[in-house]
C-alpha cells in the first residue's frame, strides 16, 4: 500500500471513507458500512480523468473509467497526492483532464446545429 487518505466516493450517493492506492489497484473502503467497497485493479483501469480548475491551483474531484464496468467518481483530502500516486501504475498519456464547462456546451451546440441542419436538409430534399 503506498498511500491511504480520507475521501468521498460519488457512486450514488456520497459515501464517506478511505481510498488506498497500492501496488494491485485502487480501493475505496466505506467508514462505517464495510460492506460498500470499490475495487478496480490496475488491469481494469482505461482512464483517469481530473477535473482541473483555477490552471491548476485546485482538483476537486476526479474519476477512474474502467475497461468494463464504467466510470467511479471521487473526491479526496489531497487529490494532487492520490494522482501521483495512482501515476506510478497507470500510464501518463492514460491521466487526463476533463472538460471545462465551455467545451462542453460548445460541443453540444455543435450537435445541436448539425442534427437540425441534417433534418433541415432532408425536409427539402423530399
Amino acid at each position: 500500500m503506498n498511500l491511504a487518505i480520507e475521501a468521498t466516493s460519488y457512486l450514488g450517493l456520497g459515501d464517506y471513507g478511505k481510498i488506498m492506492v497500492g501496488d494491485k489497484g485502487f480501493e475505496f473502503y466505506n467508514d462505517r458500512d464495510i460492506n460498500k467497497f470499490i475495487q478496480i485493479p490496475w488491469e481494469e483501469v482505461d482512464l483517469v480523468i481530473a477535473s482541473i480548475m483555477f490552471k491548476g491551483k485546485w482538483i476537486p474531484r476526479y474519476a477512474i473509467q474502467t475497461k468494463h464496468n464504467g466510470m467511479y467518481k471521487f473526491s479526496s483530502r489531497d487529490p494532487k497526492k492520490v494522482l501521483r500516486a495512482i501515476r506510478e501504475y497507470v500510464e501518463p498519456d492514460h491521466i487526463v483532464r476533463s472538460l471545462t464547462f465551455f467545451q462542453v456546451l460548445r460541443r453540444n451546440l455543435k450537435w445541436l446545429f448539425r442534427t437540425i441542419k441534417k433534418k433541415l436538409s432532408r425536409k427539402i430534399n423530399v
